[in-house]
């Protein structure tokens, strides 16, 4: 396997260029693709570590699975993270092996990203096969890599890998339980404010298309009401919000999509494999995790017009993990604000933003005097929805990562441990 030395050293001056000008991730992601094909390896990695754990934020090629996978905070250790490694994968923690080993990857290597003497990340090569007589070079490009990554985080105070792995089940619980009673409880004010206010102006149909939304939407908030306090009262494994059970995911799939509000149900189109493994998780916040993420995929569209079936609502299978997919045609994902869009509060820049300038109307309603009342949905957000969807996701063990999608539009993936073999290492715990 000869080295590319000189795509090493376009490439690392390509990457340096964007140092300051481009985002933080934009700039590591030029790194990975650099030492990737200069190396020619088979999958290539950045993983970001924090003070409570870490992220794979870069992941291509045949690790592109892992991408948004979270690391444990026991493996963020500086004795562990914070040496170079190169060997083969049977050298590493007996689960991680095994976890590669089932991806078809037979060697590792990896380096160390500093900042001043704390350990912020580490990129990582994987090769399907390499000879012992090669590591050397292929040690040296990633430490020439690494250093050039260390200008990332120089003037940081901290790693964004923050307060995601750090907030509590209380905390949780009262973001969950605000984010999602606000929208059908705001649609409900709306549209009995309507009817109180303009009954005499209404016509027959409009009073009863009226009637419908508030009918529906009550339903919706009981059942939103109903989960949630029984998830308060205790009776999930992990402080009260989610629980880990073995669960059918084609059931629980089908289920949220027709529980879903209609103006979701109408841009999507739903394709599911009669048969999965079972998942492991709880198949009731499942829901509210697919509620998102549609959601979030059909504002994305909205700027498009968005037309039944803009979204596809996926899933599958391997040998690891059930994995769930929510696709849009929209104006897709900007690779810098992948893993920011996850943050709290965090929203894209209004140009990216298409959703907020034509959000969907609230179900029964169709033109004429419900045009105004569009808005009642607050479908806009306030950048709590892909926060929620991480949070949920990681306590069931999962993992959830946003991408483009090939064509235009955006991936969103969740990851959960499948039920029926033994219990699955996330192999961002190497």
């Amino acid at each position: 396997m000869p080295i590319d030395y000189r795509r090493l050293v376009d490439g690392l001056g390509e990457a340096t260029t964007l140092f300051g000008r481009a985002s933080e991730l934009v700039a590591i992601e030029s790194l990975v693709t650099t030492v990737r094909e200069t190396t020619g390896a088979d999958g290539a990695s950045f993983t970001e570590y924090g003070a409570k754990g870490g992220r794979v934020i870069v992941a291509q090629a045949g690790m592109a699975w892992a991408l948004g996978q979270p690391v444990h905070e026991e493996l963020v250790a500086p004795e562990i993270v914070g040496h170079p490694f190169a060997g083969r994968v049977e050298a590493m923690p007996t689960e991680v092996a095994e976890v590669l080993l089932g991806r078809g990857m037979a060697a590792v290597a990896g380096h160390p990203v500093r900042h001043g003497e704390r350990v912020v990340g580490a990129l990582h090569l994987f090769f399907v096969d390499i000879s012992e007589s090669e590591w050397p070079q292929v040690s040296q490009v990633l430490r020439v890599a690494a250093i050039c990554a260390e200008h990332v985080y120089t003037g940081r105070e901290a790693s964004p890998i923050r307060s995601a792995l750090e907030d509590d089940d209380r905390s949780l619980f009262l973001t969950a339980a605000g984010h999602e009673l606000r929208t059908p409880a705001t649609v409900l004010k709306g549209y009995a404010g309507l009817l109180a206010n303009r009954w005499d102006a209404l016509g027959e149909d409009e009073r009863r298309s009226a009637a419908q939304v508030l009918s529906q939407r009550a339903d919706e908030l009981a059942r939103l009401v109903d989960r949630l306090l029984g998830a308060s009262a205790g009776d999930a494994s992990r402080g009260g919000l989610v629980r880990t059970v073995p669960f059918d995911p084609v059931e629980a799939l089908r289920r949220a999509a027709n529980e879903m509000p209609v103006e979701l149900r109408r841009s999507l189109r739903v394709e599911l494999p009669n048969w999965l493994p079972p998942a492991a998780g709880d198949p009731d916040v499942l829901g509210t995790v697919v509620t998102e993420l549609v959601t979030n995929a059909v504002r994305a569209s909205a700027g498009m017009s968005p037309t039944p079936s803009s979204v596809d609502l996926t899933a599958g299978a391997d040998a690891d993990t059930v994995f769930i997919r929510v696709c849009d045609r929209g104006v897709g994902i900007d690779p810098a604000s992948a893993e920011r869009a996850f943050e709290r509060f965090w929203r894209a820049p209004r140009a990216a933003a298409s959703g907020d300038a034509a959000r969907p109307a609230a179900g029964g309603e169709n033109s004429g005097t419900f045009a105004a009342h569009r808005d009642q949905e607050g479908r806009a957000g306030i950048g709590l929805g892909l926060y929620l969807v991480r949070r949920l996701v990681e306590r069931q063990d999962g993992w959830v990562s946003l991408r483009p999608r090939e064509g235009g539009g955006t991936i969103a993936e969740v990851r959960l441990g499948r039920a029926d073999g033994p219990p699955r290492v996330a192999a961002g715990r190497a």
